[in-house]
């Protein structure tokens, strides 16, 4: 089998979410010479460097134009050593090769006429249980919308609960309590009113969710170590499910002082890529769980890696989810094989529906679980509307 050409779709609507980010997704279509194509993820939707994946995914293309995708592996390596920059660990670099990595999972499975979990080895988990993420902007699917009131995040956790999810995660410092972003404001020491604000939040999801809700807090890397040891001392009360991005993961040292100060697990990885990336927080054994993103991480080839490395100091996996159903379809592939699975993120952006109309099929939870598809590869394609929507760049 060899690769005759590869599509480059940028889905560019000139989207925006989450207070003005773009929202753009980039996919890749690898064709074969046996009439088999294998769909693949550029993890740039979310802000900026969609464009930077549209580049990135031209280039890689002739790394791979000719090649044989039933060896991934190889062709892996060529890419990292071969286009120089790789072996730097970049975002945009090691998104374009995780796209290209999912796609040759995509066509092996179609090859060999079995979903790719089959080929990770089998299923170890039936069922996935899912959190309803980022609360904050309500729990719908409809635009987003910004709850600053403390009643709002009582209704939102009942929304939730109604729907069969045990699990919320809510960013509690992003909007003041008029709904104006807290922006710089939370570095450094932080103010008493901001403490407060993220509190009464907290509390309003506790009281509504009961004693038996998880509750996730998610930082977003907005805070600076000190903050995150305030803000983490002041809900502790609240039994936190663990604590995600306290800080940004450039200094693990950081991490570690987080760590070692409060008393919630943490979890980081959307932007940590590569397991040479995890390698320092696989040493200092700051993070309980990890959250690889399949479609920045390295592909479902490095994920698998970095998640079985995770298993050796005892870390739990939440694979990153905020891109298009092909990386979702993706991390429910990964997921159903490795023992270390905790929950899988159902972010706001998967009910969507200009997300949603991307793809074939429309995998959501039911009663806060996920299904792993069953079809061939990983059990997602685009729409043929979407393809003629947007026409791809074609490179042969």
């Amino acid at each position: 089998m060899k690769i005759t050409s590869v599509e480059i779709f940028d889905i560019d609507r000139n989207m925006h979410v989450s207070g003005g980010a773009s929202w753009n997704p980039v996919f890749v279509k690898v064709n074969t010479d046996e009439g088999i194509s294998g769909y693949g993820e550029v993890g740039l939707a979310y802000g900026d460097g969609s464009k930077a994946g549209v580049g990135i995914a031209r280039d890689y293309a002739r790394h791979v134009i000719g090649k044989d995708p039933l060896k991934s592996e190889k062709i892996w390596l060529d890419i990292l050593r071969g286009s120089f920059w790789a072996q730097g660990n970049g975002a945009v670099e090691m998104a374009g090769i995780s796209a290209y990595d999912m796609a040759f999972w995509d066509i092996k499975g179609k090859a060999y006429g079995v979903p790719v979990y089959q080929l990770l080895g089998g299923k170890t988990n039936e069922k996935l249980r899912a959190y309803a993420s980022q609360i904050q902007f309500n729990w719908h699917t409809a635009e987003e919308e910004i709850l600053y009131k403390r009643q709002q995040y009582v209704e939102v956790t009942k929304k939730a609960m109604g729907e069969g999810y045990t699990c919320v995660k809510v960013d509690p410092i992003i909007f003041d309590d008029q709904g104006v972003p807290f922006g710089w404001n939370t570095h450094g020491v932080l103010s008493q009113k901001l403490i407060r604000i993220a509190r009464e939040r907290i509390e309003a999801i506790r009281e509504a969710g009961g004693d038996d809700m998880d509750i996730i807090i998610e930082l977003h890397s907005f805070t600076d170590a000190t903050a995150a040891i305030q803000l983490g001392k002041a809900l502790e009360p609240f039994n936190i499910f663990y604590y995600e991005e306290p800080v940004a993961p450039l200094n693990p040292e950081m991490m570690k002082l987080v760590a070692d100060n409060v008393n919630i697990p943490l979890a980081s990885g959307e932007r940590i890529y590569s397991r040479w990336g995890y390698a320092p927080f696989f040493k200092n054994r700051s993070l309980s769980v990890i959250q690889p993103d399949l479609a920045n991480c390295g592909g479902i080839s490095e994920g698998k890696k970095i998640c079985d490395m995770a298993q050796v100091f005892d870390m739990s996996v939440q694979v990153h989810v905020c891109g298009g159903p092909i990386s979702k379809a993706a991390a429910l592939q990964l997921e159903a094989v490795i023992p270390n699975f905790l929950i899988h993120e159902h972010h706001s952006f998967a009910l969507l529906p200009y997300n949603v109309r991307l793809c074939k099929y429309d995998y959501q939870p039911v009663n806060g679980c996920y299904s792993v598809p069953d079809l061939p590869g990983i059990g997602q394609e685009l729409t043929e509307e979407t393809m003629k929507e947007f026409p791809p760049l074609v490179v042969s």
